[in-house]
């Protein structure tokens, strides 16, 4: 990266996970003859109290005691003669309890589409739907709690101040880019010990909680890399942040044994770990550098004919991205303007699919911004261990978002998400029907979608935005105090490649701080450090 960061249909997924009811028919469904009263249950919450009139249930269940008296098959009778009585007897509980089930699900859909209700996520029964009575001649209550699209309304849109940053390619960020060229085309080769920066190593991970005896995760081709501490010190093992990943393994080779105690962040895709205190073991299977090509090596790849044209080429591909780092910083900034001048509340609740989907979301964005595996992970576990405050002010910027495109009227066509499909493929070096095929298995499809919307409606935020145009060191100035004002820590450096220890970081807002003991055991000897874990979460 150049500088610190940044069709109708009745159903709609957001970019967090939530799946949003919304242009709701105005034709009122069979069910709507159920009884709906409405009341707040708190922040973005509503409860639905439900009754379900006699006639209703009575004429379900002959329903289909009807449908089940032409299918049946009694010993004794042939296909469809059973008599009525009988079918009640043997069949009787299970009729009742399908058909409990399909008027709740149709009263339930009814009353948010006559209400107009924007539910979020799934429905949640105040009292256990079994425990209550379901009785053909009385009528059937019962309560479902639904949290919704938070309201609020848009500020005045016009003139909001926006930077612009300038930004020039210098020679060091075309040398930088060759190297990782060099490196994408170099030569891999197995390696023992002295890891270097970027080596990638492989071994069995084992994950257990405090307390308990056997692991609740095993793997055997778990990946780690070597952190640069000219970058940073800090790296990320199964997703969780490692304060000093290179001076743990800094001595270690292949057939050594990693033990590292942490805890569970709270915002964790996995609930029942969150907060929890963790033993990770990692015991080095395998390791692999890759020696850079030569430049002429890379000169020949692209079928160039001398150094200066592949370095003309990737000035080209460095300028294309400055553009998009120049959009993104621009949204960026009427995004947080948005959420600085916007205030509601939110739902009380960020599930495990949420935040699951949330991270997701963040792995697409950095791989379409061009980052390496190394790189990404190490962001998605920084995202992973943000506070709690962090991950609700992304929750809050979501629902910004949606109300802006909606604002905005705007929509996101095939060919766009085709586009962007194919930039991510180019980045992972796969075919784009491949990616399509992955992401659609995986249900991330939709979130390109939702991405692509998002930005269309902060660049029709930006197009008529107050711009001032700043140099790059005025830029760098301006999001290092960003960064200062909202307590979040920049990128640690060592000032050594010894083990020697570093400043601790101060913990960002609202975060607790915990300690945490981590464990380097080798074959043949022990040594243990206790340090304490800091959350702080790195904005990029």
């Amino acid at each position: 990266m150049l500088w610190g960061s940044g069709v109708l249909s009745s159903f709609e997924t957001l970019a967090d996970g939530y799946t949003v009811m919304v242009d709701a028919p105005a034709e009122a469904t069979e069910a709507s003859a159920s009884n709906v009263t409405i009341e707040d249950a708190g922040p973005a919450r509503k409860r639905l109290n439900i009754t379900i009139p006699p006639e209703k249930i009575a004429e379900k269940i002959d329903d289909s005691l009807s449908t089940l008296a032409v299918e049946a098959a009694l010993p004794g009778f042939r296909k469809g003669k059973a008599p009525r009585h009988l079918l009640e007897r043997r069949f009787g509980k299970n009729v009742r309890d399908e058909a409990k089930g399909q008027l709740i699900a149709d009263a339930y859909s009814s009353a948010i589409e006559e209400h107009g209700l924007k539910a979020l996520g799934e429905p949640e029964p105040v009292d256990k739907i079994e425990d209550i009575e379901f009785d053909p001649d009385k009528p059937f209550t019962f309560s479902i709690e639904i949290e919704v699209m938070p309201e609020f309304d848009l500020p005045d849109l016009e003139k909001i101040p926006v930077n612009k940053p300038m930004l020039e390619i210098t020679d060091g960020h075309i040398t930088d880019e060759l190297m990782r060229q060099r490196l994408r085309l170099g030569t891999p080769s197995e390696v023992e010990a002295d890891f270097k920066p970027g080596d990638r190593l492989l071994g069995y991970a084992t994950v257990t909680k405090d307390g308990e005896d056997e692991p609740f995760f095993r793997n055997d081709d778990i990946p780690v890399y070597m952190p640069d501490p000219d970058d940073t010190s800090d790296g990320q093992v199964l997703g969780f942040m490692v304060d000093d990943l290179e001076g743990m393994l800094n001595d270690k080779k292949v057939g050594d044994q990693l033990t590292i105690t942490t805890t569970g962040p709270e915002n964790h895709e996995r609930e029942d770990i969150r907060g929890v205190d963790l033993t990770v073991t990692y015991e080095i299977r395998s390791a692999m550098h890759i020696e850079p090509a030569t430049v002429e090596a890379v000169v020949e790849q692209y079928g160039l004919a001398s150094e200066e044209i592949l370095n003309e080429q990737i000035k080209m591909a460095l300028d294309q991205r400055v553009v998009e780092e120049q959009s993104s910083a621009m949204r960026e900034q009427v995004t947080e303007w948005l959420s600085d001048h916007i205030d509601f509340e939110l739902p009380e609740k960020i599930t495990a699919a949420q935040a699951q989907r949330s991270l997701e979301n963040y792995r697409l964005e950095l791989l379409y911004r061009g980052l390496n595996e190394d790189q990404i992970e190490h962001h998605v576990a920084e995202a992973r261990s943000a506070s709690e405050e962090e991950a609700r002010s992304r929750l809050k910027t979501t629902f910004i978002m949606n109300k802006l495109a909606e604002h905005f009227s705007v929509d996101v066509n095939d060919q766009e998400i085709n586009g962007r499909i194919a930039a991510i493929a180019a980045q992972r070096e796969m075919r784009p029907d491949q990616l399509r095929t992955e992401l659609t298995q995986s249900g991330q499809l939709n979130n390109i979608a939702m991405q692509i919307r998002e930005e269309k409606a902060a660049d029709k935020l930006v197009a008529q935005a107050a711009i001032t145009e700043v140099s790059a060191d005025e830029w760098q100035k301006l999001v290092e105090a960003r960064k200062e004002a909202a307590g979040i820590q920049t990128t640690k450096k060592k000032t050594t490649k010894k083990k020697s220890k570093t400043t601790k970081k101060p913990a960002a807002k609202s975060s607790a701080k915990k300690s945490s003991t981590k464990k380097t055991t080798s074959k043949k000897k022990t040594t243990t450090s206790t340090k304490k874990k800091s959350k702080t979460k790195k904005k990029q």
